[in-house]
């Protein structure tokens, strides 16, 4: 894969994570009091994780602490099991795992300029 299609992903996963924080700069509480909110992040995390599929292999080695197999298997559940979603997971993934790849994600794209 092309450094610049590399970089439209990370871009789009970038853009993905700010709008999930914007969307939950309130605390759980309000999370889960709101469908659209909820329908907002879910749907902004399937985008992301299917972003996250498209990165070069090259790419993703740079970031091993990243257990990028995991990101596909989340969007499977997001996609598939979309009836038994369990919001206490996607707050704990909101609010634990996306910093952390947004830092790599971060780290990444330096790596590409």
């Amino acid at each position: 894969m092309k450094k610049k299609d590399d970089n439209v992903y990370i871009q789009h996963m970038l853009e993905s994570i700010g709008r999930i924080e914007e969307y939950t700069q309130f605390d759980k509480q309000e999370f889960m009091g709101s469908t659209l909110v909820q329908d907002a992040v879910v749907r902004k995390l399937q985008v992301m994780a299917e972003s996250s599929q498209r990165l070069s292999q090259e790419m993703k080695n740079l970031e091993t602490d990243i257990v990028w197999r995991d990101i596909s298997g989340f969007r499977n559940i997001l996609v598939h099991d979309y009836l038994g979603v369990d919001l206490n997971m996607i707050w704990s993934v909101v609010e634990l795992e996306l910093p952390r790849l947004k830092k790599a994600l971060k780290k990444m794209e330096a790596a590409l300029k």
